[in-house]
């Protein structure tokens, strides 16, 4: 994957053509100043090379623009074409979107393999040198040392699209999981929520972790012993001490400021780094700027979301706080006792890297299911085009990353033969086949569950996993949202795909065509309130 660094020819030939006017001026200068030099014979043209050489430049951009201008008229399916057309807008409606589709593409989707891998060798060497930091400061805040003290693994672990190969745009975000240890007199009893009747949808993909005595530890020293670990990181829930996410997360983000502290001169030399604190709801962001003194060929300046986990093995983590749309809302809209600061989420991000490697392997050369995901992403971010603040985030939390990437695993493994049919040459049809999908789970024509919690998770068939994310009731991850919200999301996408050669023919091309603003008729304040 690659960002498509294009020529931008309406500025190029006017710099050509000035260049080169500069360089003939420069020479009829110089070649006056020397004294052995005749006067030209009178009648002869000393202007000549200057101005067949503007006329020849300005002879190729009239031809480029008249070229781009005979493709933009007669490109099938184009809105010039009279409605009496001899050519019918149906009979070529796949190779149009086909076409604008490879050129949307090319142009604003790609990433560059070069650029995204200097981005994320960055961004490894800077987290790993924070966490190594980290350890060896040990745990400070309630307990500052010994047995009993929180700290950090000493390693990380890279998630999200920029390491499943479908990040879009730019690489200036990242995600990266960083392991806790905990003491070795405490033990962890997680519990899914998926089950639980009487709580909100939204809250059935969270966990709870209850403190229990490793194997050989008695109940009773065992309780005196902990209390310290119990009083500094836990809550009470249901009259035992349950694991808080909220402390956690606070005591992780106390720990990050003082390990950057730490680095922080060492890395001068090579970045600028911030830490922003996420609060409560968010986990904390560290902010690699350039430096000024750095030269390097891919100067981004990068945001990298720092995710405490907690290991529960085969590769499962929770993560603090819990990812959307699980809501932080007052304790009392929790029944049966449970807190929400304790409250975790569950990331099966190395289960489904090896469910897309699987997939890979199995897919025939040219497979373009990642490329599908990749353009899903684009057009939801098309559809967003328009819609005030508060719409634009509602239409982002339920079109989230992961509930497309979730779409697309659910299309490939539906059937028996998950990958046939996705060469580059169905990419229309694929792609038509995803946005069907996700409409008719919006309508709640078709169930859209979690790829791994449950026992019916395909992720289960390419590596073990927990007894308890074996064991979770699956969990459906368009319940969250409320009946309204789906239908508007549901119209807003089919409206989208439907304008969607207009769309990018506005938005994406050459750099150097113009972006027109949509019709005012299209500046909606929401979503639509009925089905186009």
């Amino acid at each position: 994957m690659s960002v498509h660094y294009t020529l931008n020819l309406r500025v190029f030939w006017p710099l050509v053509t000035g260049l080169c006017t500069a360089l003939v001026c420069l020479y009829h200068v110089l070649r006056g100043r020397g004294d052995d030099r005749a006067e030209p014979p009178e009648g002869a043209d000393g202007g000549f090379p200057l101005l067949k050489v503007a006329v020849l430049l300005l002879l190729g951009y009239i031809l480029l623009r008249c070229r781009h201008a005979v493709r933009q008229r007669f490109l099938p399916g184009s809105p010039r074409l009279g409605r009496h057309s001899t050519f019918s807008p149906r009979h070529f409606r796949e190779p149009s979107l086909g076409i604008l589709l490879e050129s949307y593409y090319e142009h604003e989707v790609r990433l560059s393999p070069h650029v995204l891998g200097h981005s994320k060798a960055h961004v490894s060497r800077i987290v790993g040198e924070l966490v190594r930091a980290g350890r060896a400061r040990g745990s400070p805040g309630p307990i500052p040392g010994g047995a009993l003290a929180l700290a950090f693994r000493g390693d990380f672990i890279q998630v999200g699209s920029a390491y499943e190969q479908h990040k879009i745009r730019r690489p200036d975000g990242f995600d990266v999981l960083v392991p806790l240890r905990l003491p070795p007199l405490v033990a962890l009893e997680p519990r899914s929520l998926g089950a639980e009747p009487a709580l909100a949808p939204a809250f059935h993909g969270c966990f709870v972790c209850a403190l229990k005595a490793p194997p050989g530890a008695s109940g009773g020293h065992w309780l005196r012993d902990c209390k310290p670990f119990a009083d500094g990181f836990c809550v009470d829930v249901l009259g035992r001490r349950h694991l808080s996410a909220t402390m956690v997360l606070r005591w992780f983000q106390s720990h990050l400021q003082r390990s950057l502290a730490t680095v922080r001169y060492s890395l001068e030399g090579r970045c600028r780094v911030s830490l922003t604190p996420g609060g409560l709801e968010q986990p904390p962001t560290l902010h690699i700027l350039p430096c000024r003194t750095d030269y390097g060929c891919c100067r981004l300046s990068m945001a990298v979301r720092l995710i405490p986990a907690v290991h529960l093995g085969d590769g499962v983590f929770l993560v603090a706080p819990p990812p959307p749309p699980s809501p932080v809302g007052p304790l009392s809209e929790l029944p049966g006792g449970l807190r929400t600061d304790a409250l975790w989420g569950v990331n099966t991000a190395r289960q489904e890297q090896k469910l897309l490697s699987w997939l890979q392997e199995r897919a025939p050369p040219g497979a373009c299911y990642l490329k599908c995901l990749q353009l899903l992403k684009a057009l939801r971010d098309l559809g967003a085009r328009g819609l005030d603040p508060a719409a634009a985030t509602q239409w982002g939390r339920i079109l989230s990353s992961y509930m497309l990437k979730t779409v697309l695993l659910a299309v490939l493994l539906r059937e028996g033969a998950p990958v046939q049919g996705w060469d580059e040459a169905h990419l229309g049809e694929r792609l038509e086949e995803l946005v069907q999908f996700l409409r008719d789970c919006l309508l709640r024509r078709h169930t859209l569950f979690h790829c791994v919690l449950g026992p019916g998770g395909a992720a289960a068939e390419v590596g073990p996993l927990p007894k308890v994310l074996r064991e979770a009731a699956p969990v459906d991850l368009l319940a969250a949202f409320d009946r309204h919200a789906r239908e508007l999301a549901a119209a807003r996408l089919l409206s989208t795909w439907r304008r969607l050669p207009q769309l990018l023919r506005v938005y994406g091309g050459p750099r150097y065509l113009a972006r027109c603003p949509p019709p005012r008729s299209q500046r909606t304040q929401g979503f639509p309130e009925d089905e186009p």
